[in-house]
């Protein structure tokens, strides 16, 4: 008896195993998983071709009719943040959550982000550190004159702007929020590096804000003078008093300058758009 049940196990397995293998050569098909699109173009202004990664939220295809704000991420690279920031915007406009609206988002890919997202050096330090710097303003030029209209040309955008920069690229938004405010709606800005040249950027005048803006101030365990820096940021924005502007602040004590810009993000989102888009 024990013989046939042996038996009757052995054949169970085997077919299984049969099956298995079976299952195992069958064919499989294969496709690309596609997020997004890139763009190439000749920038004139920077004399050199750059990359756009884009991503258009779900609801783009379904209405010829619907536009979109958009984001810009510095540091837009794919293997920067271009992809945990679309996965953030895309949580963040589930129906359910509704922190933000469908959002394109364009990352804006690096050449040289030592060059691009830095004003020209003044000491001595930075010079030897940073021999490719002093290229913010021209890139900037770059950013209003053809990725804006680049972007608003090929998509349908409804002109709500929003950028997010981190570390250097954090830097170059406090510059553009600084200089040109007009260009975006919104500024994500995580741990900046104030530092540069002295803080010649953290002492200098603010550009009147003449439409409505809106600033996210994150800095994690960074140490003294980047948490400083950060502060000292929220706080003369603070000052200027003036009611086109916005400014929410957060210091994150369990992160570091690594790992914050992911988190420091999700609250930015929460802080600039849940409110009024949770009341649509």
């Amino acid at each position: 008896m024990k013989f046939i049940a042996s038996l009757i196990l052995l054949v169970f397995f085997n077919l299984s195993l049969t099956e298995s293998k079976a299952f195992a050569q069958a064919a499989v098909e294969v496709a690309p998983l596609t997020i997004g699109q890139t763009l190439k173009f000749k920038s004139r202004v920077l004399d050199e071709e750059r990359v756009l990664n884009v991503y258009l939220p779900a609801s783009y295809k379904k209405n010829g009719d619907q536009k979109f704000p958009v984001i810009y991420v510095l540091d837009g690279s794919i293997d920067e943040d271009f992809i945990h920031i679309v996965g953030l915007a895309q949580f963040g406009a589930f129906s359910w959550i509704k922190m933000l609206p469908e959002s394109i988002v364009v990352g804006i890919a690096n050449v040289d982000r030592k060059r691009d997202f830095t004003s020209p050096p003044t000491n001595d330090e930075d010079k030897n550190d940073f021999p490719t710097a002093g290229g913010s303003s021209k890139f900037i030029q770059s950013l209003d004159e053809e990725v804006q209209p680049l972007i608003n040309k090929q998509f349908r955008t409804n002109g709500t702007e929003t950028i997010i920069g981190q570390s250097l690229g954090g830097l170059l938004a406090t510059e553009i929020l600084f200089t040109s405010p007009q260009l975006f709606d919104n500024y994500v800005i995580v741990s900046p590096s104030l530092w540069w040249n002295g803080q010649a950027l953290l002492n200098s005048k603010l550009a009147a804000f003449e439409e409505p803006v809106s600033v996210f101030i994150g800095v994690g365990k960074e140490g003294e003078v980047m948490e400083r820096d950060a502060k000292q940021l929220s706080t003369k924005l603070e000052s200027a008093k003036s009611d086109q502007l916005k400014v929410s602040f957060q210091f994150f004590p369990e992160l570091d300058h690594g790992d914050t810009l992911h988190l420091a993000v999700y609250k930015a989102f929460e802080a600039i758009f849940s409110k009024t888009e949770r009341e649509k």
